[in-house]
């Protein structure tokens, strides 16, 4: 009898595709209820547009629209101006899941999968039975392609269901057109905060947006420079899982073990060879296609007993303190903000993937004191919009002690409330994400510890700028105060005593007892610069003018003492020092250091520098230390703590 119901059950079994899977699934793919399936579907054309344009060194210009037919059904309309896509590889991008160019590479991508726009098709499909539209054109002397196409379920492959060729004004570039399911009423604040999320980590893309009503909204780009290449590195040891080292061997063309670890392997050369062969007891000439289980296992626990250096970071293309600071300025200017600071740790690994977290905080201006603060998270530049308490981001936020820097917050733990915006980015070769919906980082230690590091410096920063603001209102009352009352009282007893009115300078800095500084910033437009085109071509063009920062810095002695110390002024990364006076000391790629000479009591120097390179504001107050004098003394500058 069992032996009739085991031979009935196994007819019963068969194979399923990946895209029938995910067709009974969907929820997995973000596509759970109507609202977030709107999102999704603008995100997942949105990630492949960026990443084709950055690919391509093309400056992405992105167009999203959203025309809603009928109740409950619209349609989604996204274009680029990217480098189009061959006709025969749109079927196998649009129609088949799990297919893609960025999933074996090891370097930082917003899409890994090849889930993502073929997705988008697959639910379009189920829930309109609809389908999907794709123009493209990859040359400008050439017709656009277009195609209409539909998923085989079966077999997760595409069917062409008409293909032809049309006219489109438009160099090069890629359309698609699909009907979805989508509730537009409740989704379209998600959709416009998305896109407007994507302008911020992505400062050179320009974004359209256009509503069923014909609204338009236009985030426009605020860099001209394309991110960095992220150059594909080899996996690390300390990242490889055994059944992968195995599987890496049967595929390897090196005969030896050692020439396989130094060429598979990123960080490998040869001392580091010679001591996990060592360490595994393995011999350099060991063939790695004969290795058994037991070779294999002894090798991979050699890898974590041996000290191997962290991955190339060439990678990652982080997107940079200045370029956060202007979006964030340039997104939040209506509600005028008081302070905005960035900060930048320094790359770090986690299981032998290369990872960097970059944050910001936006503070005061017309922002709430009673709410929470905002969180905006981001990934490898992409927003990330649900599951916010499931996030590293908002763990390792809110395991921060934020009553330390002005804020509340309950007990010292959980989301603080107060006038801020808190941005985290995490940049890396893999990102950890929780689901394949792709909307939390999973608690990882070491990226949690780095965001806590990265906030708690922005932190310092906050508080630093709210008592220099308390201390200086405080110092300049005064001051206003001695000035306007003191005068009056010589000048008064002057006349009675008919005597000269005397010089009030020691009487003021005994009072004052301050090293007094203070700084202005002001910027200059510079004059378009006549270029030669090329070097064929006698023609010339105009390059346009960039901006010029000039930074003043008053220093005033109140004390009644002589004073002398060591003044340091910070500076973006990415600026160039051009005139300074007096001469520094030292500059750096951080800084500038001067050594102020004696400076008598009532005496003032005054400092000045100009920068290029920066866009008009985003250098706009100088960030100051002092050495080798009491901080107590200065007003206007902190306690330097060393390089």
């Amino acid at each position: 009898m069992t032996e009739v119901i085991a031979h009935k059950l196994a007819k019963k079994q068969k194979e399923i595709s990946v895209a029938e899977f995910f067709e009974r699934n969907k929820h997995i793919l973000g596509f759970g209820n109507p609202t977030r399936a709107l999102l999704t579907s603008v995100k997942e054309g949105v990630d492949n547009i960026l990443d084709a344009c950055e690919e391509s060194s093309i400056l992405p210009e992105v167009y999203v629209e959203i025309r809603n037919h009928e109740e409950g059904e619209c349609k989604v309309i996204i274009e680029d101006n990217g480098p189009g896509i061959v006709k025969n590889q749109i079927p196998h991008i649009f129609g088949r899941l799990l297919y893609g160019s960025r999933f074996h590479a090891v370097r930082q991508s917003r899409g890994q999968q090849g889930i993502g726009i073929s997705a988008v098709v697959l639910y379009g499909q189920l829930t309109t039975g609809k389908h999907a539209k794709v123009i493209s054109k990859i040359q400008e002397d050439r017709p656009a392609t277009v195609t209409e196409l539909a998923i085989d379920t079966n077999k997760n492959r595409a069917e062409v269901v008409n293909r032809d060729i049309i006219h489109w004004d438009k160099p090069s570039g890629t359309r698609l057109e699909i009907s979805i399911v989508a509730d537009y009423t409740r989704g379209k604040r998600f959709v416009y905060d998305y896109l407007q999320s994507v302008s911020i980590v992505n400062p050179h893309a320009q974004i359209t947006f256009k509503e069923p009503d014909g609204t338009e909204h236009l985030f426009e780009r605020t860099s001209e420079m394309l991110p960095s290449k992220c150059i594909e590195i080899k996996p690390h040891p300390h990242g490889v899982e055994l059944g992968t080292l195995i599987k890496m061997s049967k595929n390897t063309k090196s005969r030896k073990l050692s020439s396989f670890l130094k060429s598979e392997f990123s960080s490998m050369g040869d001392r580091t060879t010679n001591a996990v062969c060592e360490k595994s007891q393995l011999s350099k000439d060991l063939n790695p296609k004969d290795m058994s289980r037991e070779q294999f296992l002894a090798l991979h626990k050699a890898f974590k007993k041996v000290k191997i250096m962290a991955p190339n970071t060439d990678c990652l293309s982080p997107i940079g303190e200045t370029l956060i600071k202007r979006s964030l300025k340039h997104e939040t200017q209506e509600i005028s903000p008081e302070f905005i600071v960035t900060a930048s740790r320094p790359a770090s690994v986690y299981s032998g993937n290369p990872f960097q977290t970059e944050v910001g905080i936006v503070y005061g201006g017309s922002l709430s004191k009673d709410k929470p603060v905002k969180l905006m998270r981001f990934a490898n530049r992409v927003p990330l919009l649900y599951q916010q308490g499931d996030c590293v981001s908002t763990s390792a936020i809110s395991s921060i002690d934020w009553r330390r820097y002005g804020l509340e917050q309950s007990s010292g733990r959980g989301i603080p409330s107060g006038p801020a915006i808190f941005l985290t980015h995490v940049s890396s070769t893999l990102i950890p994400f929780t689901s394949e919906s792709k909307e939390a980082i999973a608690d990882i230690p070491e990226i949690e510890n780095e965001i806590k590091l990265a906030f708690r410096e922005c932190a310092r920063k906050v508080q630093s700028h709210i008592n220099k603001k308390v201390r200086r209102v405080k110092t300049r009352e005064k001051f206003e105060l001695i000035t306007k009352i003191l005068p009056e009282i010589a000048k008064k007893s002057s006349n009675m005593l008919d005597k000269p009115v005397p010089s009030l300078d020691k009487v003021i800095t005994k009072i004052m007892d301050v090293v007094w500084i203070e700084d202005l910033i002001e910027y200059e437009k510079t004059s378009p610069e006549p270029v030669q085109s090329t070097l064929f071509d006698d023609s010339t063009e105009k390059r346009e003018g960039g901006w010029i920062t000039k930074s003043t810095i008053m220093v005033v002695n109140y004390k009644n003492k002589p004073q002398k110390f060591k003044l340091y002024a910070l500076i973006p990364e990415d600026a160039v020092v051009g005139t300074v006076t007096p001469k520094p000391m030292k500059i750096t790629n951080n800084f500038i250091k001067w050594n102020l000479d004696t400076i008598s009591p009532a005496d003032k120097i005054d400092i000045f520098f100009e920068l290029a390179g920066l866009d008009k504001g985003d250098f706009d107050e100088n960030d100051l230390y002092i050495e080798s004098i009491n901080a107590s003394y200065v007003i206007g500058a902190d306690k330097w703590e060393g390089e």
